[in-house]
């Protein structure tokens, strides 16, 4: 057999299969970018419609406390405040996140710095364990631990704020840890073996070296988490109260975007001013969900720098 000629069919065959692998691979690029454009132009056009159609004032919408969508005030616009969720979703969000925050930074050093490899898989487990749960699951332990417990030590009827955090604190751990630990990981060695070289105690290395290089790892988890929380809506919804009013304190029953939509989405008609409000809502969510993101990127560029 000629040998030229083998390896020119071989030659072409190759090229063939980089055409077909090129082609599928851009084929689901493609589909991907399309299905998220296509979200964001769907969820976008029922939200704006609020504005457009309805004629709603987007300054009423951001700061007014009067969510009442079937009622107008006296120019004839509808009464769509949407401060009071918009509150309640940072308010168990930041909150959360700074319970969590300290517990998954200490958790992360653990693993990373201090405990065995048995130790380490265990709370691995644990960890993994934590992100299986269904939200449905840590609603009811909220609704029969939390509740009961805010109420008791705390005073008020046990729903608000402080219980929804409470609850969001336990589901945003698992990914606030996993990031830490990735991004301490990722601190190279030689850093900790020269501070210790240096004459460094271990824990002078840990919070001088080992923190300050994963710092920016560190705040992506925590945005991360951030996201995670701002999102949730079955567990919260379960254990706020979901009282559309301005919250007052930390104790009061108040709602978040989501919690509002989830209850309202399904007893609405599509294209009415309460259905289109809710989709306002949700296009808020999605802007947040876009700006969270946008927070990582700036965070891991100056990571790079």
């Amino acid at each position: 057999m000629d040998p030229i000629k083998d390896k020119i069919q071989s030659t072409s065959r190759e090229t063939r299969q980089d055409i077909i692998g090129k082609v599928l691979s851009y084929s689901c690029i493609s589909l991907i970018v399309i299905v998220v454009l296509s979200i964001f132009a769907f969820v976008a056009t029922k939200g704006l419609a609020t504005f457009v159609v309805n004629k709603a004032s987007l300054g009423d919408f951001l700061f007014g406390t009067n969510w009442n969508p079937s009622a107008t005030d006296k120019a004839g616009n509808p009464l769509l405040g949407a401060l009071p969720m918009i509150t309640g979703s940072f308010g168990v969000t930041i909150i959360a996140v700074i319970f969590a925050a300290p517990f998954a930074i200490g958790t992360a050093l653990y693993m990373t710095e201090v405990a065995s490899k048995h130790g380490e898989k265990l709370l691995q487990s644990v960890i993994e364990l934590l992100v299986g749960i269904p939200s449905v699951v840590y609603g009811f332990i909220g609704l029969s631990v939390v509740v009961p417990f805010v109420r008791t030590h705390f005073g008020g009827s046990g729903y608000g704020i402080l219980s929804g955090a409470f609850v969001l604190f336990v589901m945003v751990l698992p990914t606030v840890i996993s990031m830490t630990v990735d991004s301490l990981r990722a601190v190279p060695r030689y850093y900790k073996e020269a501070s210790l070289a240096l004459g460094a105690t271990k824990w002078q290395t840990i919070y001088k070296v080992l923190l300050r290089s994963a710092t920016s790892g560190i705040l992506t988890a925590i945005i991360f988490g951030m996201a995670r929380a701002f999102g949730e809506a079955l567990a919260v919804q379960m254990v706020i109260g979901n009282a559309t009013i301005m919250p007052k304190s930390l104790l009061a029953p108040a709602s978040t975007l989501t919690s509002v939509l989830t209850m309202g989405i399904g007893n609405t008609v599509m294209g009415t001013v309460g259905n289109n409000a809710l989709w306002s809502l949700a296009l808020m969510l999605l802007l947040m969900s876009l700006v969270f993101n946008i927070i990582v990127r700036f965070i891991g560029r100056k990571g790079r720098m």
